[in-house]
């Protein structure tokens, strides 16, 4: 299936643009980060975690709208468990700075005061957890070394399959689009958490995955045009994959969107990521990996496949 008949669009013309634009955008996300600190969850930053079993049927909203009267806060309430149990988990950060065992009762205090003047019937708290900041540093950790380690295994797998300056590419078009998204993210209000980790990991995949089909071509071209400039082959390469490049954003962008628009809440910052994320691996597979690609090679003249040399 094609969406164009012989696109002959010159993206490479426009370059420098994106790299500007792109380039906005990651400083502005940088400096939203310095001057109000990086948003964490409570996966992240600590807090507690309480499990609420009703007698009665109970929904996620009314719950919400109990917490929101006593414990205006950045709380997350979802189903738990099997419906049938009415089982609510709820997590709220961590209130005071005393010992942790002050915290978690504290905590799961509030929610029992809470729940109980809001008159939503019978009770009982069945799960009590706190997660502490030992914990939150250590995920923290964590998070950052799976997403260099899948950084470092795209530079070696692109690097080994094609050649070094399209590694260079396809890592600075997989960090446009971590940080792209992480400045929207920051922009819109979201907290960084384990969903939204995840929703950066998959990112990661999927970008490199658009940018390979690119490269590919590239690769494929460059030995039936060895005398056009490397240019000219990329452009020719990305014109010649938009169709796929388009439709495969476009279907995987649909599914997210319902996600994110019938979801709920727990999973509105796993979708609002993933969206952000398909854009902008979609922006950067056309204008950025490419680019970076040709930059890197330093040869604007002759796109000469890899393995090959000039002859003397």
């Amino acid at each position: 299936m094609a969406i164009f008949t012989n696109p002959n669009y010159d993206f490479i013309k426009w370059r420098w643009h994106a790299i500007a634009f792109s380039a906005l955008i990651i400083l502005g996300g940088l400096g939203y980060a310095f001057t109000r600190g990086v948003p964490l969850g409570i996966d992240f930053s600590g807090g507690t975690i309480v499990v609420a079993k009703f007698e009665q049927p109970v929904t996620v909203d009314q719950v919400r709208a109990a917490l929101a009267a006593s414990l205006p806060s950045e709380n997350v309430i979802q189903s738990y468990g099997d419906e049938a149990n009415h089982e609510i988990l709820i997590r709220l950060p961590q209130i005071g700075t005393e010992e942790e065992g002050t915290a978690l009762e504290q905590g799961a205090n509030a929610v029992i005061d809470a729940i109980t003047k809001a008159n939503l019937g019978n009770f009982e708290v069945i799960s009590k957890e706190l997660v502490g900041p030992v914990i939150g540093a250590d995920l923290q950790r964590k998070g950052i070394y799976a997403t260099l380690a899948s950084i470092a295994g795209i530079t070696i797998y692109i690097g080994l399959r094609f050649r070094f300056a399209f590694a260079i590419g396809a890592v600075a078009a997989t960090l446009h689009d971590i940080l792209v998204t992480l400045a929207f993210l920051f922009f819109m209000g979201y907290d960084l958490s384990l969903n939204v980790v995840a929703a950066i990991l998959t990112i990661t995949g999927y970008s490199v995955n658009d940018t390979i089909v690119i490269f590919d071509r590239v690769r494929e071209n460059l030995r039936t045009k060895r005398r056009d400039p490397l240019e000219q082959v990329v452009n020719a390469s990305v014109n010649q994959t938009l169709s796929r490049t388009v439709i495969t954003a476009g279907t995987t962008f649909l599914a997210v969107l319902s996600l994110y628009l019938f979801g709920g809440e727990v999973l509105e910052g796993f979708a609002f990521t993933m969206l952000v994320g398909i854009i902008s691996g979609t922006y950067s597979t056309v204008f950025i990996a490419a680019a970076i690609a040709i930059l890197v090679s330093g040869k604007p003249g002759k796109g000469r496949p890899p393995g090959t040399r000039k002859a003397s």
